[in-house]
């Protein structure tokens, strides 16, 4: 994005849009794993009148993000100075204004939670408890992200909190299953974990990493290798529990999810991973055909019902639960 070149009359302008990370709001796609997951709980939903609060949440979801973007550039920018590559962001070049980028944080996140709240009043909590997670990332003195696993936990969560808002624009009275929520999250937190192993590598020098960002004073390669084997095997234990639990046919999907991971491992190992900036993983068009293919099943073993598996396991799926009905 920081390549385009912009014309004249916008290029004071351009700052304050690339910082609000516009071509990272593909991320929010993760939202829309919520929507399956809904209509597999009530086909009903399958009409056209879901299609409007689920692209008004989807509008809602990116104005939050870049809310929490914006705060991420700004209070970044002195330790971004210190990095090889996001020296060349607008803040540690000087090319924006804090008071406007201040005034750019709390407009976006309040448009965010305007749209939110006319899809309903359970999405606007989730999407108000995404922009604090933003807040309690970035600033001080929480600023989660310089705490060694804190920061990868504390960022990866937003993958449960994106499922929430899928189905709670379709589903506001009732809630997703805990173990599909922390299968989720578990599986973000490994993507996560292997974006800072790239970086730590990419940076090469341990006092520079750490003087770029704390939490590298205590991570190495191999606990930051070890923390993606814990992350690896909670998403299979929790996700394993879903299966079970809710669809068993989903268990046929967990060869392919085990291939989705070690894939993403084997691009973060290669010196200077394109992992380091996820928005550019789309050049990586074999892992992207795979991904796709991936979801494209889920969704169809999603709804589908293999009898022979239930009788072969002895497990018949349980009603998802509800906020007001006993299970």
């Amino acid at each position: 994005m920081q390549s385009l070149t912009i014309p004249r009359n916008f290029s004071g302008v351009w700052p304050y849009v690339q910082i609000a990370r516009v071509d990272h709001w593909f991320k929010n796609v993760f939202m829309m794993l919520g929507v399956p997951i809904a209509v597999f709980s009530n086909p009903d939903l399958v009409t056209w009148e879901s299609v409007a609060p689920v692209a008004i949440g989807l509008v809602a979801t990116c104005l939050v993000a870049s809310s929490n973007y914006v705060i991420n550039e700004l209070l970044d920018g002195p330790r971004d100075r210190l990095h090889p590559e996001k020296c060349n962001r607008p803040v540690p070049r000087g090319l924006v204004r804090s008071d406007l980028a201040y005034i750019e944080w709390i407009t976006l996140g309040l448009l965010g939670m305007w749209l939110a709240w006319k899809v309903n009043g359970p999405f606007a909590v989730v999407a108000a408890s995404l922009w604090v997670m933003g807040v309690l990332y970035n600033v001080p003195p929480m600023r989660t992200k310089e705490w060694p696993y804190l920061d990868v936990l504390s960022e990866s969560i937003n993958n449960p909190l994106r499922l929430l808002l899928g189905w709670f624009a379709l589903i506001p009275d009732r809630l997703p299953p805990a173990s599909l929520l922390l299968a989720y999250w578990m599986v973000g937190a490994f993507f996560m974990a292997v974006k800072r192993y790239a970086e730590y590598r990419h940076i090469g020098d341990k006092g520079a990493a750490a003087a770029y960002r704390e939490s590298f004073a205590y991570y190495t390669e191999e606990r930051l290798l070890l923390s993606l084997f814990f992350y690896a095997a909670a998403s299979a234990l929790f996700g394993g529990v879903f299966m079970i639990r809710y669809h068993i046919e989903l268990i046929l999907f967990v060869p392919l999810a085990a291939g989705m991971l070690t894939f993403y491992l084997k691009i973060g190992l290669r010196p200077n991973s394109p992992v380091q900036h996820p928005e550019r993983l789309y050049r990586e068009i074999p892992f992207m055909v795979y991904l796709t293919v991936c979801m494209g099943i889920f969704v169809v073993l999603l709804f589908t019902r293999i009898p022979a598996l239930h009788n072969w396991f002895g497990a018949e799926p349980a009603v998802l639960w509800t906020l007001d009905e006993k299970e």
